[in-house]
């Protein structure tokens, strides 16, 4: 199964005063991150991580340690470690299956194949999104406006744990009939 999430910001204690997270301090926001993603997200899952996975670049590797799925892909958010082009760092790559910048894949909804586009930041176009593709992203915390096909799936818009496809298929969907 495919899930997402977004903007964990481990180890980072100012992101609970900033985005109003209802934890004591960071230790108990990681703790229970790690336990929600590990509750739904199992070893064979794949995981989409968008960004802005860990505040301290050194104990990255740590907090990867302790999420369980093997399947990790990290989409670079803005406190991600990146070379001033953007790239990933290459101490950074071996820490998860995969690294993008930005990414499209391909994924079946229902009966229906349909083209996701993954970033950081919200988008207002996107590849071949006059064609029914969506974008999933984070950044914003949950304080974006609905946009058509497009969606959070940081921690802070879903309960501070992952969703599957058939949830964003779900939101997305119930959004365009609204």
């Amino acid at each position: 199964m495919d899930w997402f999430t977004a903007d964990t910001h481990f180890g980072h204690r100012n992101i609970i005063r900033h985005c109003g997270r209802p934890f004591t301090d960071e230790l108990d926001m990681d703790r229970q991150l790690l336990d929600n993603i590990n509750a739904v997200v199992s070893p064979s899952d794949t995981l989409y991580h968008l960004g802005d996975f860990a505040r301290y670049h050194r104990t990255l590797a740590a907090y990867r340690s302790k999420i369980r799925c093997r399947n990790v892909i990290l989409v670079l958010g803005n406190h991600d470690p990146q070379t001033r082009a953007g790239e990933p760092k290459m101490r950074f790559l071996g820490m998860f299956s995969r690294v993008y910048v930005r990414l499209r894949i391909r994924a079946t909804v229902g009966e229906t194949k349909r083209t996701l586009v993954l970033s950081h930041n919200a988008m207002r176009t996107w590849d071949n999104s006059h064609r029914g593709s969506w974008n999933l992203f984070g950044h914003s915390h949950g304080q974006l406006p609905a946009m058509p096909r497009a969606l959070d799936v940081g921690v802070d818009a879903h309960g501070f744990r992952p969703i599957n496809l058939t949830e964003v298929a779900s939101i997305i969907e119930s959004q365009e009939a609204a």
